[in-house]
């Protein structure tokens, strides 16, 4: 009797424990997996809408899967900076006056780059999960709203200081290249300030930015009517060739915002008027051609060199110099000459007006200047013949 009770007992207790864990075997997908989560449907109750920014990504590993999360909450913030871009175009055409669209576009994407990385460090995996009956992995990628809109601010906070400070220093300065530099930094970290501003509209739920003092349209307008009427730069060629080259380094300083006047330092206006302003800069170069000869039957080589020195004029004070030099080669002589010409034109409106342009934006500094110049031989020295 105690037997049977003890099976019917332990019958009992089976019966009991099947029937407990029939609902958990029912919540796993199988074997112990986790049930799929919510936030794959759209809403999820442990990170709402309202306190966290989420994407997801999808992939047949995790890793990539990963990623594939991080960038869908990228491409929220890089969607917003595009679409308030048209606002810095002032600004784009000035970093890249006179090139094709995709040298405006680099630079954007330069900006939204920092932007972009700088909000992302805001954003972590918050969970995963696995299908096994598809075979994928899903992420769950998301930034808390509060946290990362604190540190937004904060260094919204930061480019304002600054560009309050460039900003009055440039409009206080007696200085014409203090004031070009701090108006082109004011402007500079006021596009940034404005991609982390479209950054912030997307982090608040409200969809509101934080107001700045300045529009970059102002202060890149400002900046250049400064430039058109205070600040010019004069070109002096001597040596062989000197009108296409002069004209190729006039050109290019003209595209990269700069005024160029054709009036000569030190020189009084001509009767006729005024052939433009005072210059404050001058770049003055030597440039020379020459055959060469070298044992090849079927071209002919010409050698070319130039050297040039940027001068205050104010001072008189030597501020950098620059040094090129190449050799071409052709069918003929003369082809090889058109074909030196050619590529010196190319280099003195790009390279060479670059280089100008960045000391007086304050971008970079000049080479500083050899003596002698180590590009061209001097006259007294003879031309070599190679």
């Amino acid at each position: 009797m105690n037997v049977r009770a003890a099976v019917i007992g332990a019958r009992w207790v089976v019966a009991t424990l099947a029937v407990i864990a029939l609902p958990v075997l029912a919540g796993c997908s199988s074997f112990g997996a986790k049930a799929k989560p919510a936030w794959l449907d759209g809403a999820s109750q442990d990170f709402p809408a309202s306190q966290y920014l989420l994407g997801v990504g999808q992939a047949e590993n995790r890793e990539m899967a990963t990623e594939r999360a991080y960038a869908a909450v990228s491409r929220v913030f890089k969607a917003e900076i595009s679409a308030q871009a048209k606002d810095w175009e002032s600004y784009l055409v000035i970093e890249n006056r006179g090139q094709a669209s995709t040298e405006r576009r680099l630079t954007l994407d330069n900006v939204t780059r920092v932007s972009t990385d700088k909000v992302l460090e805001n954003v972590q995996i918050l969970d995963t999960w696995y299908d096994r009956r598809k075979g994928q992995h899903y992420a769950l990628a998301g930034m808390n709203r509060g946290q990362a809109e604190a540190a937004m601010m904060e260094r919204i906070r930061e480019l304002d200081g600054k560009i309050e400070t460039e900003v009055a220093e440039a409009r206080q300065s007696q200085d014409k290249l203090a004031r070009v530099r701090n108006l082109k930094r004011a402007a500079r970290n006021l596009v940034t300030r404005e991609a982390y501003n479209a950054d912030l509209r997307v982090i608040r739920t409200s969809g509101q930015g934080q107001p700045a003092s300045y529009r970059v349209a102002e202060l890149t307008t400002e900046l250049e009517q400064f430039l058109a009427t205070n600040l010019a730069v004069a070109v002096e060629i001597t040596g062989d060739q000197t009108e296409p080259l002069q004209r190729a380094l006039m050109e290019g300083l003209i595209r990269a915002g700069l005024s160029v006047t054709s009036r000569r330092p030190g020189t009084e206006p001509p009767s006729g008027g005024e052939t433009g302003p005072v210059p404050d800069l001058l770049a003055k170069g030597l440039v020379r051609l020459w055959p060469i000869d070298i044992s090849d039957p079927q071209f002919k080589y010409v050698r070319w060199c130039s050297d040039f020195v940027i001068q205050e004029l104010a001072t008189q004070r030597v501020v950098g110099a620059v040094s090129k030099g190449g050799k071409e080669g052709h069918l003929t002589t003369r082809e090889a000459t058109a074909k030196a010409i050619r590529v010196m034109q190319q280099e003195f409106s790009t390279d060479l007006a670059k280089a100008i342009a960045a000391y007086v934006y304050g971008d970079a500094e000049l080479p500083a200047a050899a003596s002698p110049p180590a590009g061209c031989p001097r006259e007294d020295g003879g031309i070599p013949s190679h």
